[in-house]
């Protein structure tokens, strides 16, 4: 019964990290895209550097935030 009192101090952490891991990002698509422009060149990208490491990171701190949140929906 520990976790359930350090689960949603885990929570907040990793919410905090994944929203500043988004936010980092770059978006290299326009609008254009989006409604009928020539844009072909935002369907791939291919991320270099940090912008891969903060790709990666935010895709492990998601399903780290998923796992938490579905051990405090089964423990409680």
């Amino acid at each position: 019964m520990a976790i359930l009192g350090v689960l949603p101090y885990i929570q907040i952490a990793l919410a905090v990290l994944l929203t500043a891991c988004i936010l980092l990002q770059q978006t290299g698509a326009s609008l254009g895209g989006a409604f009928g422009g020539d844009n072909f060149t935002a369907g791939y990208h291919t991320r270099r550097g940090s912008e891969k490491y903060l790709f990666w990171a935010s895709i492990g701190l998601s399903v780290l935030f998923a796992v938490t949140a579905l051990v405090a929906l089964l423990i409680r």
